[in-house]
């Protein structure tokens, strides 16, 4: 067990309260807190003091999406768990949850045990696992009911991508009504596949085939348009949905809308569409690739929408869908023809800074820094409060942040195995300092000291947004 260990003269942060409050830790666990300077902190001993004057004490991030080791486009993601959850621990995210894949003609235990076998005795940090649908029948519909009983409690579908991980709607139907009935959470990506495929065979064949175009394809609408689809379909099926890496203006309408209605519609962004955009993506020669993700990069106009959202609650969380490809040896397969450039961007070790700069240029304030990156993500996926929130019997998952220093982001010094950085050359005010995981400091002072095999799978209990039955 991690020693006993007592962090001291920090500011308290959590998505509910901030305060300078000391906290107790032991057996990997928050045992209590007190306030700076009382007679109950003052009389508090332990084998470990750490001082956090001068900094911010709070809940390590959890990255509710995250593709390690991932299959996509003839390559697989760059970062294996063992260096994507080490980044993540650099940049005080100390949970992740990655995205297993059932390949068609596959059963989900199939796909379950493999992504088991690649990040047991590797992460550096603790981890769940969501379910990718890519084969909805009968057998795989059963098998939700057994992923639930297992901490698997979110499956996720695609309206994109024929061919490869693409359902129809009464596919998507069929495991939404499932979902309904066994307290899984449904997430979607939403983006009208068949229609895209049709404009990017038409920018093929007018000689369109400059990373830039992959955006002009993705038309905003078709995003919007599936996003309603996702939501009318939820609707009848009486189940969830949470839509993932939401992009655009008109498609957090959609969610808007129905949550307006009270609809149980959940929604997420990432820091990509939030601090990024369609400039990226026309950047010269072939340097837009490094910016191809889906749902792509949007005009600037609609970073403005997304930081309402998330102050509106609209939007509850903000992940990464870190999924990295080396600029050189993956995204150049995409040369010359945009519809081949592997789709995925790195940032699991960037979110927490980026999203403080938000803090600092007055788009958040910190409790809902906290809350979109810590505590909602956490509730979202059946984490909280054993995640996302420092409170006597929580695990000790804390960060020290220190909001003076200042960095300039670089591949040159960053943890994640990926030969760029998406936001090179950006100065961020405010940088980890030190991270425990359960207690273990595996970031003290910016010197690494965790190790592959100290990350635990953590079963995660359902959505703690909804009702659910008795029992359920």
């Amino acid at each position: 067990m991690p020693p006993r260990t007592l962090i001291r003269n920090g500011l308290l942060v959590t998505a509910a309260d901030e305060s300078y409050t000391d906290v107790l830790v032991e057996d990997g666990r928050v045992v209590a807190l007190a306030e700076k300077g009382s007679a109950v902190a003052e009389g508090w001993s332990a084998e470990t003091v750490l001082d956090a004057t001068g900094k911010y004490v709070i809940p390590g991030g959890v990255d509710g999406h995250t593709h390690m080791e991932m299959p996509f486009g003839g390559t697989y993601a760059s970062d294996t768990f063992e260096t994507g959850t080490r980044a993540a621990a650099w940049g005080g995210t100390t949970t992740i949850v990655d995205f297993v894949v059932q390949s068609v003609g596959h059963t989900l235990r199939e796909g379950l045990d493999a992504w088991h076998a690649k990040a047991e005795g590797n992460c550096a940090v603790d981890y769940g696992f969501h379910m990718i649908l890519a084969d909805v029948n009968e057998d795989t519909l059963k098998e939700m009911d057994l992923l639930v009983d297992e901490g698997v409690t979110s499956f996720k579908m695609f309206m994109a991508y024929p061919g490869v991980f693409y359902s129809d709607d009464g596919r998507i139907l069929r495991a939404m009504q499932r979902a309904a009935g066994n307290g899984g959470l449904a997430m979607m990506h939403a983006e009208n596949g068949l229609a895209i495929d049709v404009l990017v065979e038409q920018a093929l064949a007018r000689g369109e085939r400059d990373p830039r175009h992959h955006g002009e394809v993705r038309k905003v609408l078709l995003e919007a348009e599936a996003t309603h689809r996702a939501i009318q379909l939820a609707r009848v099926a009486g189940a969830p949905l949470y839509v993932v890496h939401v992009s655009a203006d008109e498609a957090l309408a959609e969610i808007a809308t129905a949550r307006d209605h009270g609809l149980p519609v959940f929604g997420e962004t990432c820091p990509q569409y939030l601090f990024l955009s369609t400039d990226n993506l026309a950047e010269p020669g072939f340097e837009g690739a490094k910016y191809v993700c889906s749902t792509p990069l949007r005009p600037r106009e609609h970073q403005a929408a997304l930081w309402r959202g998330l102050r509106t609650d609209d939007l509850q969380v903000v992940s990464t869908d870190h999924c990295p490809f080396c600029f050189s040896g993956q995204k150049d397969l995409g040369r010359g023809d945009f519809s081949k450039i592997p789709n995925g961007m790195p940032g699991v070790e960037n979110r927490m800074d980026l999203l403080h700069q938000a803090v600092v240029d007055g788009h958040l304030t910190r409790r809902r820094w906290i809350d979109i990156a810590c505590a909602a993500p956490a509730r979202m996926f059946g984490l909280y409060p054993k995640k996302g929130t420092i409170a006597p019997g929580a695990d000790a998952d804390i960060v020290l942040y220190d909001p003076t220093a200042v960095q300039t982001v670089s591949a040159a010094t960053h943890h994640m195995n990926v030969d760029y950085s998406a936001y090179e050359g950006r100065e961020l005010a405010g940088r980890v300092d030190t991270v425990l995981s359960r207690g273990e400091v595996i970031l003290d002072q910016r010197e690494f000291k965790g190790r592959a095999g100290h990350g635990r799978f953590t079963p995660r209990g359902l959505c703690q947004y909804l009702d659910h039955p008795a029992g359920g």
